[in-house]
């Protein structure tokens, strides 16, 4: 098995090694990371208006899930 491999890589032109596979592969992976990273961005942006907006009604900014049942009991 390994001797086809050796014989294969010993036929293959580098040029199409190099263009044919880890051109588009790499392009590929950079593509799919900046597209993840506007994304994150994205939704960054969305949680930074929202803890915004709750901030700005009276949630404590130390807890990022708004009031904690303990004070909603109390409140009531």
């Amino acid at each position: 098995m390994s001797s086809v491999l050796v014989i294969f890589l010993q036929e293959l032109p580098g040029p199409v090694l190099i263009l044919g596979i880890f051109l588009p592969v790499t392009l590929l992976l950079l593509l799919l990371i900046a597209y993840f990273r506007i994304k994150l961005m994205a939704v960054e942006e969305q949680l930074a208006q929202t803890s915004g907006h709750q901030n700005k009604f009276g949630s404590s900014p130390q807890n990022k899930f708004g009031s904690s049942p303990h004070k909603r009991m109390r409140q009531r």
